[in-house]
């Protein structure tokens, strides 16, 4: 079949480069040491597990017990027969955290991006995204129907002039993420969210890497920055920091997020997540709002590991 040896010709070409992926089957849970099949016990450097909560045994026992009091699936979408109480519970915890009005769960991030800009704007409205955004808002923004203007990463200039161009738009939607993921910057949130507002446009943050990660309380980067409470909306990931599992939510305005549960795809088409996910991720709220603790010692953490480098002239990037 011609496609199948175009595609074997791509395949051979990125192994030639170099860029061929291949997966390292770990034969243990994921934490600071895991042992990988054929390689042994190596110190883990790589994952998105934060916080250490991966196999933290309070977040075992939640899922276990999800198993048993409300079973293994649902087998249906949420709005069918896919809500279970504790779904809510969830949804609610979250936007309490975030402090926000309410909150819609998808089975990650990547579907909350998909399912939000395509969902609240058509062609009068416009998009502004930070050309460095994660690859989950760049395949969501073009699924849109709204005019699209990409911003320089972290330029205040170039996103004024981004609005200024739109300024006809009916509705503007500003988003960013807040940790950049490849290297690991944060948005400035503080000048962005005042630009946005000054043009009268939503101002959305993608903060999965700083979900649980950065602020005195791991309540993102808007809270590191000061600017907690003025971002209009979020979406973020359960799969990192919150116990590395999988889903993933936006919250914000309550008008929001009904609109959301009416009219996005990915919700209303995609079976709703396991018990032992949505209770896991519960626990792990718990542990996240029972002290600041593990935040505190992530932080710790990293201080010594970048001065450590830094001490052996290794070069790092500037962060926190």
């Amino acid at each position: 079949m011609s496609l199948l040896n175009t595609l074997q010709t791509e395949l051979e070409e990125m192994a030639k480069a170099g860029t061929l992926k291949r997966e390292l089957p770990l034969k243990s849970p994921q934490g600071a040491v895991v042992e990988v099949e054929g390689k042994g016990k190596v110190i883990m450097l790589t994952s998105n597990n934060y916080l250490g909560l991966a196999d933290h045994p309070a977040i075992i026992e939640a899922a276990e017990k999800a198993e048993r009091d409300y079973g293994y699936g649902l087998a249906s979408v949420r709005f069918i027969c896919g809500t279970q109480t504790i779904h809510r519970q969830l949804e609610q915890r979250i936007a309490e955290f975030f402090s926000t009005e309410d909150a819609i769960l998808y089975g990650s991030c990547w579907n909350a991006n998909e399912g939000l800009f395509q969902t609240i704007v058509l062609e009068q409205d416009a998009i502004i995204s930070d050309e460095l955004n994660h690859a989950s808002i760049i395949d969501g923004v073009r699924l849109a129907k709204a005019r699209k203007e990409r911003f320089k990463n972290r330029d205040m200039g170039d996103l004024r002039r981004a609005l200024e161009a739109t300024k006809d738009a009916r509705n503007k939607v500003v988003v960013t993420d807040g940790v950049f993921s490849m290297e690991g910057s944060l948005a400035p949130l503080p000048e962005e969210v005042n630009l946005a507002k000054q043009y009268g446009a939503m101002f959305v943050v993608d903060d999965s890497h700083g979900t649980g990660v950065v602020g005195k309380s791991g309540r993102g980067t808007a809270e590191e920055l000061g600017v907690f409470g003025k971002i209009d909306a979020y979406t973020s990931t359960l799969g990192k920091a919150l116990g590395g599992s999988h889903g993933g939510f936006t919250t914000g305005p309550r008008i929001l997020i009904e609109y959301l549960r009416q009219k996005s795809r990915p919700y209303l088409f995609s079976n709703t997540l396991p018990p032992a996910v949505v209770m896991g991720s519960l626990a792990a709220l718990d542990l996240l709002q029972k002290d600041t603790s593990l935040v505190t010692r992530l932080r710790e953490n990293t201080t010594y590991f970048r001065n450590q480098l830094t001490s052996k002239n290794v070069r790092v990037r500037e962060g926190i």
